[in-house]
Formats: structure tokens, sequence, C-alpha cells
């Protein structure tokens, strides 16, 4: 009689070993750089040393108002880790002199070049991990996650979120501050030569331009209508006591370099203008308003409601949000333009099985804000080569263009059939 299989079960899957996890860096944690002597000396040890910079840069995203650099770290080969105090040490013109030859490695650079612009930062040859990451297909592409991937190493993370405007900053952020810098040179080059062996050298190469030569982002249309719960707001008298309310927040928020969410909350935002107060006394009644700082402002806070209550009709904003050249919000386009929702769709299903088949994540074959205007927009008469010039005019690059052209075109002929 055959063994009953029950008696005989598959041995469980063995579990994978934990990777070694690196508490500190190798060479220790140095002191923040405050002193324009020691800084002097960093220069000196920098132009002496060899191979690329790893750079990072931290910020106080979501305690301050403004973006700038609190820290800045770095890495090179016959130096070691520095760390530097930008608010004592705000121009690093001649640091940046010390290794502009050299390729600066950061992982998420479009996050850092701005603040490190602010201080007189600015590189010549870039290689951004994450990015790198993401031409080579990987979904998850936080440092830690990407460094525990491709090196097999942890890493001790946890203050991505603190408040780097803090001084003096704890020992234990500065070990996690230098361990973001510690591997990022093997990092680099783990990824470069996946990418040489995928054959996509030459994608990154471009891509890393791209974020290198960037421009500064315009300031947003409307930003006050990305409040969060603002859909739930049906009338155009609501929409303007949020802009109201918004714009005072941010003026507030701007003048003592506060995050606007920590002066005032969206969800108080939205709710005092479905309630739409009609004297002090109402917007104290909610639970946030009601709060000591919130009083210590009713003037302001109530004077902007009052004021949105007094706009005539026509200074209302409008419901339906539209881009600068007229382009719908996406859930409008069935009922504008059908044809524009057809290739739009099209568009979707072949972006995903490019992505797939080249193992690149969609959003980095084509970006999506690219794929509504081409397809809001198509160029006329409607072919691989019109479609690739407009992709260019857009600001997509050559190998996405090339990838992309001829199959877009195709599936937009489909929709007309």
């Amino acid at each position: 009689m055959p063994d009953d299989p029950d008696d005989n079960p598959d041995p469980p899957p063995a579990e994978t070993p934990p990777v070694p996890l690196l508490h500190a860096p190798r060479d220790g944690v140095p002191e923040p750089l405050v002193d324009p002597a020691r800084l002097d000396a960093l220069v000196a040890a920098l132009r002496a040393g060899h191979g690329p910079v790893a750079l990072d840069a931290e910020r106080a995203s979501g305690y301050r108002y403004s973006q700038r650099a609190y820290l800045v770290q770095l890495r090179r080969a016959g130096v070691g880790t520095a760390l530097i105090d930008p608010i004592a040490l705000p121009d690093l013109a001649e640091l940046n002199d010390a290794i502009v030859d050299a390729e600066w490695i950061l992982h998420a650079a479009a996050q850092d070049l701005p603040c490190l612009d602010e201080l007189g930062m600015r590189p010549t040859h870039l290689f951004d991990t994450e990015l790198a990451g993401r031409l080579l297909g990987d979904e998850r592409v936080a440092l830690g996650t990407m460094v525990e991937k491709h090196l097999g190493v942890g890493l001790e993370k946890g203050h991505s979120a603190a408040d780097w405007s803090t001084r003096p900053l704890p020992y234990d952020w500065l070990v996690y501050a230098a361990l973001d810098v510690e591997l990022l040179v093997q990092l680099r080059d783990v990824l470069a030569d996946a990418l040489q062996e995928a054959g996509k050298t030459e994608w990154a190469r471009q891509e890393f331009e791209a974020v290198r030569l960037a421009p500064a982002h315009p300031p947003r249309v409307d930003p006050w209508r990305r409040t969060s719960g603002i859909h739930k707001l049906r009338n155009r008298r609501q929409l303007a006591t949020v802009r109201s309310l918004w714009t005072a927040r941010d003026e507030y928020a701007a003048s003592r370099d506060i995050a606007p969410g920590r002066v005032l909350p969206d969800t108080a935002i939205v709710e005092a203008a479905r309630i739409n107060p009609a004297q002090p006394s109402d917007l104290t009644a909610l639970p946030i308003f009601g709060g000591p700082r919130q009083r210590r402002r009713l003037d302001q806070w109530f004077g902007a409601v009052e004021r949105a209550r007094q706009l005539p009709d026509d200074e209302l904003p409008p419901s339906t949000i539209t881009t600068g050249d007229g382009m719908p919000a996406v859930s409008r386009w069935r009922e504008r333009d059908p044809a524009a929702a057809a290739r739009l769709a099209q568009a979707r299903v072949v972006i995903a099985q490019l992505a797939a088949e080249h193992t690149v994540l969609a959003q980095n074959l084509l970006a999506s804000d690219v794929v509504r205007r081409l397809c809001w927009e198509p160029p006329s008469p409607l072919d691989a080569d019109t479609v690739g010039v407009r992709l260019a005019e857009l600001g997509a690059r050559p190998w996405q263009s090339e990838l992309t052209a001829a199959p877009l075109a195709a599936a937009f002929a489909a929709t007309t059939d």
C-alpha cells in the first residue's frame, strides 16, 4: 500500500538567511564640519582624492517650508566620509571646484540637486543609483532595499523623516547620514555592470543627463487644488474658501519657514470650506480651529473665509481642473474627447507591454504626462516619424522615442479603423 502523502510531507522551504547588517560606517562617524578652516582642509583632501564622489543631502521636509539642505554628506576614495553643516557653511563653491570633474553618485538625484545648487554645487557628470535601478526594472528603489538586493548588505536606517534642521544633530542621525554614502560607489559599480549587460548604458546616460540639466520646476498652476480631501467639496464657493485659506496658510508658513501642514492641516481647510462658518465662533467650533494655536490666528483664518464669501460669482474658481494648455483631467476625457480617451487607453496598453518586454518601469519608459499630452493632442499626419518628433517636443529622450514611437503610432491608427 503506498504511503499516505501526508505521512511524508515536503520539507519546509529553507529560510533565507538574513543579510549582514551594517550598523555604522567602517571608518567611524565624522563630526559635521562647521568651521571654514576644516572645510578648507577637506577641499584640499578632495582635490588629492580619486575616483567618483558619493553625495547626499538631508532636508527637513514636513517640518520646514523651504527645501534647503541641512546636512551634506560625501565620500571619496582617499578621503573617506565627510559631513558638512550647510547652515554654518552655506557657500560650498570651493568644494564644488574640487570635485567638479569627478562623477557624482547620488540616489534619487532629482530630489537633492536643487538644494545642492543653492550651496553652489553643480555636477558635470552624474550617476543616479535610484534611476539606474528603475531602468533595470527594480520596483523597490529605496536605497536600503537596493543595497540589500545588489550588494547583499543591510543598512541601519530609520531617520529619513527626521527634522534635520535640529541642532545639535543626534549621534544616531549622523550614523544614518554617513551610511547613506558608505556604499554608494560599490552600488554604482554593480548597477553600471548590470546596465551594460542589459544594453541600457546609453539609456542611463541620457536619463542622467536629463536629470542633471533639468530646469527648476515652474510654479504649479492652482497648487491649492492639491489640498487633500478637496474632492469632497461640491461647489465653486467652497473651492474659493479652500483657495483663500490655503493661500493664507502658505503665506504664514513661508514667513515662518514652517511646513504648511504643521500650521494648519488640510482636513481643517476642507472642513471649514464645507460648513461655511458665518461667524468666528462657528469656525472655533471645529476641532482643529478650537485649539489654542489656531485661536491665536483666528482673525487670519476667518478673514480668509470672509474674503472667499465676498467674491463675486465671476471670480470664483472653475470646478473643472484644466492644465495651462487646456488639457482637462483624464476623468473628463470620455466626455470631452472620446477619441483622445481611446488613444490614451491604447497607449497605456502599449507602454505596459513594452515596459515588460524591456524590463523597465513603465513610468521610466515614458512619463505619464508625456503620454497624456501626446494622446490629447497627437500630431498630423499620425505616423511613427511625427509621433517621434512630438515625443521629443514633450521631453522624451531619444531612446524612449526609438522604442515607443512606432508602436504608439500603430496603436493610434487602430483606434480610428
